[in-house]
Formats: structure tokens, sequence, C-alpha cells
């Protein structure tokens, strides 16, 4: 309870929360609200923004309505975001807990193998696997999932192995609980405050690469995305500079929200950061 109401009284946490949940709204309702579909041609080419008040934000180089592609293209960015995110934590939580717990060679092996996957640049990684598994909504999430886990497990492991000394954990192992108890029941509940700030500019992180992929044409190329419709038009930027301009605004305030809240939540839940503020 401490906590949310830390997070309230955070105006920056509280700004960059509502933004962020004005676009979750639109991604889950705005779909069912505004029957235009973001394919369909409905107007000439290359049509203004706010010269034609069925089309508020006016037409692409096809005659589709940028509008309802703002709309769709909104579920998918997000979605793609927090469903990679959920997946990196999956794989990322367990390999730096047993890591950081037992240590030892155990610790050796899953450094080492979380260290394959960051020799080589997210970015460059995240497209030879898309390129080979084709391009679709799946293979876009898996692959972000795949090049954003490493940091969650090195987090983890260094919150495990600062943890695992302490009095309360000790206990538990006099007390005969086992490992698995120990690790799910007593530490890692005490490690979830860094993992959940980090989980937040995860998704802000997930957001920006999904949205380059789609820039590069590796993007689904059913699905109407933010990122796809920045690459559509980057051919006629000087023609129509609105068609880059308005999904590139989308993708900003988006990732800026995350950032305000991840900002806001490490504030709540580390309070000697605030506190140091003030002073």
């Amino acid at each position: 309870m401490n906590v949310i109401k830390s997070l309230t009284q955070n105006k920056v946490a509280m700004v960059g929360f509502s933004i962020l949940f004005i676009f979750v709204v639109i991604a889950l309702i705005g779909p069912y609200l505004y029957d235009g579909s973001p394919w369909r041609m409905v107007q000439r080419p290359f049509l203004p923004p706010f010269q034609n008040s069925n089309y508020l934000l006016g037409t692409d180089t096809l005659g589709r309505d940028v509008l309802a592609g703002l709309i769709y293209g909104a579920r998918i960015s997000l979605l793609v975001g927090f469903v990679s995110t959920i997946i990196a934590l999956l794989i990322g939580i367990p390999l730096g807990a047993y890591a950081g717990y037992y240590g030892g060679w155990v610790d050796e092996v899953l450094m080492r193998f979380t260290e394959i996957f960051q020799t080589v640049p997210s970015f460059a990684l995240a497209v030879v696997l898309v390129a080979i598994f084709e391009p679709s909504v799946y293979s876009i999430t898996g692959a972000i999932a795949i090049v954003s886990w490493p940091p969650v497990a090195r987090l983890v492991r260094g919150e495990f192995l600062s943890l695992r000394s302490q009095e309360y954990v000790l206990a538990a192992k006099l007390n005969g609980q086992t490992n698995r108890n120990i690790i799910l029941r007593e530490i890692l509940p005490n490690s979830l405050s860094p993992i959940i700030v980090l989980a937040s500019l995860m998704v802000a992180s997930a957001i920006l690469l999904e949205s380059s992929l789609s820039f590069l044409g590796l993007g689904d190329p059913a699905i109407m995305s933010w990122g796809y419709m920045i690459g559509a038009a980057k051919t006629v930027i000087r023609q129509a500079w609105w068609l880059s301009f308005i999904p590139g605004v989308a993708i900003a305030i988006t990732v800026l929200s995350l950032n305000l809240l991840g900002e806001g939540l490490n504030e709540a839940l580390n309070p000697k950061l605030s506190g140091n503020r003030e002073n």
C-alpha cells in the first residue's frame, strides 16, 4: 500500500501511467468502436490531416485511413511489447535465480550461456531470427523475447547473490525448507522491485525494436503496426510528412510514458532514491 501511495503522489509517474492507460484503452476497444479497416482504401491518396472530417488524420499512399491504422497499430505494438517482455521474464528470472542461488559451476555454465546471446548486438540478432523464421507477429515477439532475457538473468543473479546470505534465508535452510521454496518464497519476493522497474523499461525497448523491424520490412505483412506505417511512408516523407510523423509521435509518447512510469516505480520501490533527491 505504501508503494501505491508513493506512486500516486509522484506526478511524473502518474503522467506516464495516464498516457499509457489511454493507449491501452485505445488498443483494447478502439477497433470495436472505430469500424474503419486499416487496409480499406477510403479516399484519394495523400489526403492531408484535418481536411476531411471523416478522416481526421488523412490518408496514406494507397488512400487508407491513417487514424484507423493508428488505432489498429496500437494493439499490435503494445501486444508485442508486453508479451515479449513476459516471455523474457519467464526465461531470465529462473536462469538468474538458479545461477545466483547455487553459484559455483551452475553459475558459470548459466552465465556463459547468457553471454552467448550478449556477444551479438540485440537488434542484429533479432533481424537474423525474424528473417530465418519468416516475418510474423509470433516470430517478431519470440525474437524480441530472446534478445531481451539476458539483462533480466544478470539482474536476478545479482539480487540472489546479495540476498542468499541474509539471515532469513539461513533460517529457512535451518528449518529444513527445500531450495525451491527458499528461492520462490524467501528470495524472489525480495528481488521483485528492480525486476518490476526493468520490466517497464523492457516494454518500451520492445516497442521500439518491433517498430524498427517493421520499418525494415520485417514486420508481419498482414497486420498493421506503427512501425509498418512509418516504413511504408519512408519513400514519400517529403511529399506526405504526416504519414511518418503521426505514428512516430505515437511511438515516442508511448515509450516516454513507459520510461516515466518506470522512473516512478523505481522511486516508489526504493524510497532512498526519492529521499536523496529531496535532500
